[in-house]
C-alpha cells in the first residue's frame, strides 16, 4: 500500500540504511533526527507509520508514544534501538508500540513489522471511509460495541475482494444495509447494486427475475427481457432470504457462480456476467443442508465468507446511539424537535429483549414520537410491551 513511513534516528548510518530499504519496498519514506523534527512531520500528516529510535538528542523516544496516545493519534510505532533490553521493550509495548527491534536490524523482521503496520493503516483508512462516506441511512446498523466492531472489521477486510459473502442473523439485524456497505467499500461501488428478496417470488417467477427470458419463452413473453444478473453486471447482486430458494433453482444459481454465465429462460445461448454475490438468510443453512433442504455444494460456494450480524439484545450498549439516530431521522421527517429520551425510558429500552431487533427499535421510536407532545420521549410514549 502507499503508506508514508517516518524514520526517527540520529544515526546517519542507520538512516542511510533503513530509508532506501523501505523505499525499495514501495513506501514513501521521510527521516527525522530528533523528536522535535518528528513531531513536525506528524503534525503535517506526513507519517502513517513511525520507526522510532529510543535515544535521541532532544529526549527519550518512547515519550513520543505517550504524546501520540494523549493526542488520540492511532499511528503504528515500531521501536528500533541499539540500547534496548527486555524492560525497555515491555515499557514501549505498554505505551502502544506495535513492535520492538534491536540493532543491528534484522531486515526480514523489520519488513514484516512494517507490512503488518501498513495493513493496519489500510484497514483504518477503510473504516474511516466507511464512517464518513456512507449514506446516513446506513448509520442505524453501526455501533461501538466489541461485537459490532468485529463485524465491521471483517466486512472491511473482505469488501475489496470478489469473494462471495454470506450474511446471517435474525430478521431486522440490518443484513441488507450491510450488503450495501460491502458494495460501497468494493471496487464495484460505481456499478449497480441490485437486491432481490427470494421469499417474495414463486420459483418460476424468481427464475425469470434472475435470468430473464427470450421472446416466446412462455405465454405473454412478447419480447426479450434481461434478468437481474445482467442488470447487476459489473456490480453486486444481493440475494436476501436465499434459504427460501427451491433446490432446482439452487442448481442453476450454482452453475452461474461456477461458469459466470447465464442463459435466459427459453434461450439457447449463454451471456457472460461479472457479478459479485452477497447472500443473506435468517435460517441455519448448515442445518438445512444436513436435512436435504439446501444444496451442499451451493452452501459451500456461498459460505466463502460468513459474517453473523448480532441481535440487538447482544449489543444493548449501542441502543442509546441508535435511538438518537432515529430521533433525528423522524425529527426531519415529522418536522419535530425532540431532544432526547428520559433516563427511565432509556433504561427500559436497554433492558428489553427486542425480538424484532433494530427494525423493531426504529418502529418503536417512530411510534413514540407520534405520541410525544414535548421535547423528550418518556416510557409512556412507547408501546405497552416496552413499558414492562
Amino acid at each position: 500500500m502507499n503508506a508514508s513511513i517516518l524514520v526517527v534516528d540520529d544515526d546517519e548510518t542507520t538512516l542511510s540504511f533503513l530509508c532506501p530499504l523501505l523505499r525499495d519496498n514501495g513506501y514513501d519514506v521521510r527521516a527525522a533526527t530528533s523528536l522535535g523534527a518528528a513531531q513536525a512531520h506528524i503534525e503535517r500528516g506526513e507519517a502513517d507509520i513511525v520507526v522510532l529510535d529510543v535515544q535521541l538528542p532532544d529526549g527519550y523516544g518512547p515519550s513520543l508514544l505517550e504524546r501520540l496516545g494523549r493526542d488520540g493519534r492511532r499511528i503504528p510505532v515500531i521501536m528500533v534501538t541499539g540500547f534496548g533490553d527486555i524492560d525497555m521493550a515491555v515499557e514501549a509495548m505498554k505505551l502502544g508500540a506495535r513492535d520492538f527491534i534491536q540493532k543491528p536490524v534484522d531486515v526480514g523482521r523489520l519488513r514484516q513489522a512494517v507490512d503488518r503496520a501498513a495493513e493496519h493503516v489500510a484497514l483504518q483508512r477503510e473504516l474511516e471511509h466507511l464512517r464518513t462516506a456512507r449514506h446516513p441511512a446506513d448509520n442505524w446498523v453501526i455501533g461501538e460495541t466489541a461485537v459490532m466492531k468485529q463485524v465491521m472489521y471483517d466486512l472491511a477486510r473482505v469488501a475489496p475482494s470478489t469473494a462471495t459473502v454470506l450474511l446471517t442473523g435474525e430478521s431486522g439485524t440490518g443484513k441488507e444495509v450491510m450488503a450495501g456497505l460491502v458494495h460501497k467499500l468494493s471496487p464495484r461501488a460505481n456499478k449497480p447494486l441490485v437486491a432481490v428478496n427470494c421469499a417474495n417470488f414463486s420459483e418460476t417467477l424468481l427464475e425469470t427475475e434472475l435470468f430473464g427470458y427470450e421472446a416466446g419463452a412462455f405465454t405473454g413473453a412478447t419480447k426479450k427481457k434481461d434478468g437481474l444478473f445482467v442488470t447487476a453486471d459489473g456490480g453486486t447482486l444481493f440475494l436476501d432470504e436465499i434459504s427460501t430458494m427451491k433446490l432446482e433453482l439452487q442448481a442453476k444459481l450454482l452453475r452461474v457462480l461456477e461458469e459466470k454465465a447465464i442463459r435466459r429462460l427459453g434461450g439457447t445461448t449463454e451471456t457472460k456476467v461479472d457479478v459479485r454475490i452477497v447472500a443473506a438468510t435468517n435460517r441455519d443453512l448448515a442445518e438445512m443442508t444436513a436435512a436435504g433442504q439446501f444444496r451442499d455444494d451451493l452452501y459451500h460456494r456461498l459460505n466463502v465468507i460468513a459474517v453473523r450480524l448480532p441481535p440487538l439484545r447482544d449489543r444493548a450498549e449501542d441502543i442509546p446511539a441508535l435511538v438518537g439516530f432515529f430521533v433525528q431521522k423522524y425529527n426531519r421527517e415529522m418536522g419535530r424537535s425532540v431532544q432526547g429520551v428520559s433516563p427511565a425510558a432509556l433504561h427500559r429500552l436497554k433492558a428489553y429483549s427486542w425480538p424484532g431487533n433494530i427494525r423493531q427499535l426504529r418502529n418503536a421510536v417512530e411510534r413514540a414520537m407520534l405520541f410525544a407532545d414535548g421535547d423528550t420521549l418518556d416510557i409512556g410514549h412507547f408501546a405497552s410491551e416496552l413499558r414492562g
